[in-house]
């Protein structure tokens, strides 16, 4: 599994510590920025995240900022991603299971670092059940890349 990461200067703490737990974990992972606390602008690291994923570099992406949502808006901007925002680790699961989601949103200023470790391994290990949710997921279609 080939995990892409991304964060704003508010998430970049909280990718900092994600990141000790992927190599705990032995995940591959890319990090696409950003390197501090410096204020930076979210869709420009939503993007990266998501382009290497429509490309096939990586398989799930985990993208940070204060509250997720503007992360989230970003990303599923991109034809072909389905980000979620979760706040716990029910979210994460029923986000991959039901909604096959392929990104997820954290908001840093709403989770703890534990809690945030629990929605990461529930995210990466769930997978897609298919079936009547497959059928949900064509009846949405895809929409434009940016």
């Amino acid at each position: 599994m080939r995990i892409a990461l991304g964060s704003d200067h508010r998430g970049y703490n909280l990718k900092a510590k994600l990141i000790v737990y992927l190599k705990r974990a032995g995940q591959e992972y890319t990090d696409f920025g950003c390197n501090s606390e410096e204020s930076v602008d979210y869709p420009d690291y939503a993007a990266g995240v998501s382009r290497s994923i429509v490309k096939g570099q990586a398989d799930l992406g985990i993208i940070i900022c204060g509250s997720g949502i503007g992360m989230s808006i970003a990303a599923n901007k991109f034809k072909g991603i389905r980000a979620a925002l979760c706040c716990n680790p029910e979210m994460a699961v029923r986000a991959r299971r039901h909604n096959d989601a392929n990104v997820l949103c954290l908001g840093a200023d709403f989770v703890n670092d534990k809690t945030a470790e629990e929605i990461t391994r529930n995210f990466i290990s769930t997978k897609f059940e298919g079936g009547r949710h497959q059928r949900r997921l064509d009846k949405m279609g895809e929409t434009e890349s940016i």
